[in-house]
């Protein structure tokens, strides 16, 4: 059985830098990647990935732009077909992003789990986040 990894965690909020800040001075996550509407962090394997959208559409869902707290989560699978798969044979539905005015970088498939959260299916992974586990010294 494919095991998939959490790779991405991704989180809207109201002001980028603020959030960046915050987290690189609390936990020493490093900024790996910047734009107008997010900026990346990582510990090394993890990404967290900060949001904040101009639109509603560019949100993606009922949440809007103005929403602030976990957006998604991103998973790394080696198979996406079968990862697909078992998404949907788990209860998993499709999550359609074509109203958006902007490109999802590094989505594959956008899904939600039985209660609604937004799950990204990729294979190529995030910025920031690596497909290995660190080995422990």
């Amino acid at each position: 059985m494919q095991q998939g990894k959490l790779r991405h965690i991704a989180i809207s909020v109201p002001d980028l830098k603020k959030a960046a800040a915050f987290y690189e001075d609390a936990f020493g996550l490093e900024r790996v990647t910047e734009s107008d509407l997010s900026i990346r962090l990582s510990d090394g394997l993890v990404n967290l990935t900060l949001l904040n959208f101009p639109t509603d559409a560019d949100a993606g869902d009922e949440r809007g732009a103005d929403f602030v707290g976990l957006h998604h989560i991103g998973i790394w699978v080696d198979d996406l077909e079968e990862a697909v798969r078992r998404t949907k044979q788990a209860g998993g539905t499709f999550q359609s992003m074509d109203d958006a005015e902007i490109a999802i970088e590094h989505a594959e498939h956008k899904y939600r789990d039985p209660f609604g959260v937004v799950i990204d299916i990729s294979t190529r992974g995030w910025p920031g986040a690596s497909p290995h586990e660190r080995k422990k010294r």
